[in-house]
């Protein structure tokens, strides 16, 4: 017991170094609106990498002397809709999940072992005990039963326009976008962050695409503020819920 009331107490004591800078911020801004994020560089956020995808042989270009019309384009004049980096496309962020699981489980089993000996070479003594035989040397007995129910019921519906910034072009064409979006009511913020790979053809010519079009999206919808930190436990009880195992 001692043991293990040490281990706890080094859980909290780490947990409590390690969100003491997160504890701080929020003493400090007590009162206060929580702070929107810098406007910088996505490619230059810790962490961000290259996305690298497998690309078909690159095929030699082809020209018409003579000729207003240039090979791929899609149009006369000029394509206003995003397709080199830095240009800015709209996300139309529309998600209708719906899940429905349920799942029902039985299984049990039963087990008799009983083994005994009724005559030792025609005698019913042991030869040097001389001492009558055991009817039964070993009886064992297992009952085993178990039972799981699970069920998942999940609606989630979503829809919103994000803003994105084109961070890539890769060799086929494709187009790598992120956006970002923030916007606080009081003192609360609301986060939209919608990432992926997306075809210029999938471009609609408003310059904008659905995200049901976005190869590997990555979309992410959440918050932070006051009404985020009521909603979340204590740190304590999550470091009791990580460690205790019942």
């Amino acid at each position: 017991m001692t043991r293990l009331m040490r281990h706890l107490a080094f859980a909290a004591l780490a947990t409590t170094m390690l969100s003491g800078c997160s504890a701080l911020d929020r003493l400090k801004n007590i009162g206060e609106q929580p702070k929107l994020s810098a406007i910088d560089n996505p490619t230059a956020a810790p962490g961000y990498k290259p996305v690298q995808m497998p690309m078909p042989a690159a095929a030699a270009a082809s020209y018409n002397p003579n000729s207003l019309w240039r090979n791929g384009s899609r149009a006369f004049f000029k394509d206003q809709r995003a397709h080199q980096i830095g240009d800015i496309l709209t996300v139309k962020v529309n998600i209708t999940d719906k899940a429905n699981i349920a799942n029902d489980t039985k299984r049990s089993r039963a087990n008799n072992e009983d083994s005994g000996v009724d005559n030792f070479f025609g005698k019913n003594k042991l030869p040097i005990a001389n001492s009558a035989l055991p009817t039964r040397l070993f009886t064992a007995d297992s009952t085993s039963s178990s039972e799981g129910k699970g069920s998942v019921d999940r609606s989630e519906a979503l829809s919103t326009n994000v803003a994105g910034v084109v961070t890539q072009v890769l060799p086929n064409g494709n187009l790598v976008i992120e956006g970002r979006q923030e916007i606080r009511v009081n003192f609360e913020i609301r986060e939209l962050i919608v990432g992926g790979v997306v075809r210029p053809e999938d471009i609609e010519s408003d310059n904008t695409i659905d995200s049901t079009k976005i190869a590997q999206a990555r979309i992410a919808y959440g918050g932070r503020g006051q009404i985020t930190d009521v909603q979340q436990p204590r740190y304590g009880q999550q470091v009791m819920d990580v460690i205790l195992p019942f």
